[in-house]
């Protein structure tokens, strides 16, 4: 009853401060959109890394015209779930046009190279646009190939054509929109950017769970054993404590190797110090207090006192402390992939968009960088209004906690 009531209070405590509470919203709808993913992204290809070299640098907004040509190998249709989580491969290769028309059995388009450049004239068969597979000529008779693999044999004449370039105008010839532009690759920045948040949570939430459990477990034995046991740890705390983040980060990276699941050990080792000696002071002051005397006194273990009666009262430092630190691991992700430490393109992160596009700050595409800067900013400044507002719910006020 009285966790109860106490979780009560801390969570009334936390309504109150509104700054606090919509960095808590922001952060549950960044967590939203990162979980679905590919099923809200434009571009819903893996890693959204559907490139265009001719719709490269577009400014937001820009809307194009597609022609989607049907691809000759066979690309099956994933799952939801599968979806979700690794997108779902394109069975159409794209073509910016700027106009088209239909003759006979051919799509005559003029295919957009650039601005500044006139659009070439194209002709394609529609068979082949609309089947991925060139049909066959014979006797007066078209042989071509279904989308659903069936085989088909028709009089070559207007009714068949008209049909198929109906079916082509109607769903392979679509408008995008690059709602926050395209990169200089052409792929959609607005996809890339809820991906790289996927990245950027996922380093986050396994760092931060990393640093507490070492944290937690050290910074406990420190100050419920005492002695030469506080006096190593605390040694081996300290000097940690006195090399930069970023460097130990990039120092355990190139131990490791280059990669995702590398990052996250990385940030995680980088971070447990701060947690150990936190709960090492909080433990120090709680174990001298009546009911861990008394607890000893009934002869219950070590392990025991500490997980059940330690643990669950220092729960708000660590709470805050974990907040902070989410914020800490999302900025040493970003600088991670700025410096290529962090996951290999093509898999999009916010640092690794900065660095593909810091240079066309003083260019006209500035927004290239602006948007995945602003993401990280965005994030981090929740994540210290939530700290903010755990560490004046729980009434915490000098506690060795960076905010």
């Amino acid at each position: 009853m009285t966790g109860s009531k106490t979780t009560s209070r801390v969570w009334a405590m936390f309504r109150q401060n509104k700054l606090a509470a919509g960095g808590l919203v922001f952060i549950l709808l960044s967590i939203v959109a990162a979980t679905l993913g590919y099923l809200i992204m434009p571009d819903d290809t893996p890693l959204a890394n559907n490139m265009s070299v001719q719709l490269s640098v577009k400014h937001p907004g820009a809307g194009f015209m597609l022609l989607r040509i049907k691809k000759a190998e066979r690309v099956d249709t994933v799952n939801i779930f599968s979806k979700m989580i690794f997108g779902q491969p394109d069975a159409y290769r794209e073509v910016p046009i700027t106009g088209y028309h239909f003759k006979a059995d051919s799509i005559y388009v003029d295919e957009y190279i650039g601005d500044e450049d006139a659009p070439e004239k194209h002709a394609y068969n529609i068979f082949e646009v609309y089947t991925g597979q060139k049909p066959v000529y014979k006797n007066g008779l078209v042989n071509f190939v279904l989308p659903n693999g069936k085989q088909q044999q028709v009089n070559a004449g207007d009714a068949i054509y008209k049909r198929v370039s109906d079916e082509i105008s109607g769903r392979q010839i679509i408008t995008r929109t690059f709602i926050l532009g395209s990169d200089i690759y052409g792929r959609d920045v607005l996809s890339r950017a809820i991906l790289g948040a996927r990245v950027s949570l996922a380093v986050g939430f396994l760092a931060v769970l990393i640093s507490l459990i070492i944290g937690v477990l050290i910074g406990a034995a420190a100050g419920y054993f005492g002695g030469w046991v506080d006096a190593v740890l605390s040694w081996v705390m300290n000097i940690l404590w006195s090399l930069p983040a970023l460097l130990l980060v990039i120092a355990i990276s190139f131990a490791l190797g280059k990669g995702m699941w590398q990052i996250f050990v990385a940030v995680g080792l980088s971070m447990w110090v701060e947690v150990a000696r936190l709960v090492r002071g909080q433990v120090l002051a709680v174990k001298r207090l009546e009911y861990v005397e008394a607890a000893r006194a009934l002869g219950f273990s070590h392990r025991r006192i500490i997980i059940k009666h330690i643990l669950p009262n220092i729960s708000g430092p660590v709470l805050v402390i974990a907040a902070s630190n989410f914020a800490s691991a999302i900025l040493l992700e970003s600088g991670l992939s700025f410096l290529g430490f962090g996951a290999q393109p093509p898999m999009p992160t916010w640092g690794g968009m900065i660095k593909e596009h810091y240079g066309y700050i003083v260019m006209d595409a500035a927004y290239l960088a602006i948007i995945p800067g602003l993401a990280i900013m965005l994030t981090v400044f929740a994540f210290n209004l939530l700290t903010t507002g755990l560490r004046d719910a729980f009434d915490i006020k000098s506690q060795n906690i960076r905010i």
